[in-house]
């Protein structure tokens, strides 16, 4: 009997995270200002609700081909990868979209399939999102106005350029 009770008991915990979305934390995941930036994320995004992950600062939408959140990546360096300023609430977002081949493009972004990276720029600790094709029926992008409110938490000290930007 006690044999029982002691396996069943070494089965339930290994049970619970089954259903886990599994990804890497990022290297700055411990950082106090990805605890505000995860706490302040939406329950639901896409229409998918929120499921738990394997890594600290990490935040999934959905269990089939899952939205992904990392709070804590390297911040990019300047680039002049596609950038999207997403507006919300009076403030503004700015992202990159790296090319396929990019070496920002994380392991987990299935490009085969057809997923979309987007990077904050400008923020510390960035955040890097990953939006699989089969996650979304409209703009990749659109999710990130979903996202823009806590995201916001990440403080901004550069912005995007753009053409008129530059003399």
């Amino acid at each position: 009997m006690r044999a029982r009770v002691v396996s069943l008991i070494l089965v339930l915990p290994v049970a619970g995270c089954a259903n886990a979305v599994h990804l890497q934390p990022a290297p700055a995941a411990p950082d106090p200002v990805c605890a505000a930036v995860i706490q302040a994320l939406p329950e639901e995004l896409a229409g998918l609700a929120q499921a738990s992950t394997t890594a600290q600062a990490a935040v999934a939408w959905g269990r089939e081909d899952p939205i992904t959140l990392r709070c804590g990546v390297d911040p990019p360096p300047p680039t002049t990868d596609r950038c999207i300023t997403v507006e919300s609430g009076g403030s503004s977002v700015d992202w990159i979209n790296p090319e396929a081949d990019s070496p920002l493009i994380p392991d987990h972004a299935d490009t085969e399939i057809g997923s979309w990276t987007f990077i904050t720029y400008g923020r510390s600790p960035a955040i890097e999102v990953v939006v699989p094709a089969a996650a979304v029926t409209e703009q990749p992008d659109a999710v990130l106005v979903g996202l823009a409110a806590a995201v916001q938490r990440s403080p901004a000290d550069r912005f995007c350029l753009t053409a008129t930007d530059v003399p």
